[in-house]
């Protein structure tokens, strides 16, 4: 992969003060997602910058009128090395939207996913070689945004690894925090953690399979 596009936002919430408050904002509830998808894809990142800020200065939330503290508005682009390159389109200023949640250029094609991450409506996929555009419709139509607790448990309960660790979190954590500072200087900042490659084997096929049957056997959840 060598560039990439991100995009997750909508008009705001109108009810908790925190989202606007200081610490909160679009970028930590909305973009992580983003980020985080994206250094599944590239690895860690080398460098990032942002354009940040509040667009929209007053809210209506639970009926009061705000002060909105906590950027409502960003672009962030990040630097993964090689010339690798991905940008984060995010905020609470987005009405509606539909285009892909994550576009992928590569060398020999182009991957788009649909939906947005915890609502996956599966992917387009161009081949150069093919030609045409695929689409490949969602696997799993009933996957739950909890199942990231379900592995969880069962990593817990049979001694495995998580795919991802708790550094890829702390690394997207690292990225969001020196974008939020690129955003009221305009200075792009290093990233100095990383993250292990995730791991995922036919084991973890395998006993996502079984959980997937007992699921259905049982009616869901």
């Amino acid at each position: 992969m060598l560039l990439a596009r991100a995009r997750y936002g909508w008009s705001g919430p109108d009810w908790g003060r925190w989202f606007y408050e200081r610490g909160g904002g679009a970028l930590f509830d909305l973009g992580v997602y983003n980020v985080t998808a994206l250094c599944g894809f590239f690895g860690p990142a080398q460098r990032v910058t942002a354009m940040a800020g509040v667009a929209i200065r007053e809210r209506v939330v639970e009926g009061e009128v705000i002060h909105v503290e906590a950027e409502d508005n960003a672009q962030v682009v990040i630097d993964f090395g090689d010339a690798r390159f991905a940008s984060v389109t995010t905020g609470f200023t987005m009405q509606r939207y539909r285009s892909p949640a994550i576009e992928l250029y590569g060398a020999d094609g182009v991957l788009q996913l649909l939906g947005d991450d915890w609502a996956p409506e599966g992917y387009e996929l161009w081949r150069n070689a093919k030609g045409a555009w695929e689409l490949f419709p969602e696997s799993e139509p009933g996957w739950q945004w909890t199942e990231g607790l379900r592995h969880l448990v069962d990593c817990v309960e049979s001694g495995r690894p998580t795919v991802t660790r708790p550094e890829h979190a702390y690394h997207a954590l690292e990225i969001m925090l020196a974008a939020q500072d690129a955003g009221r200087d305009g200075v792009a900042r290093t990233i100095e953690s990383g993250f292990p490659d995730p791991v995922y084997d036919a084991s973890f096929a395998e006993l996502d399979a079984a959980r997937t049957h007992d699921r259905r056997s049982h009616g869901g959840l």
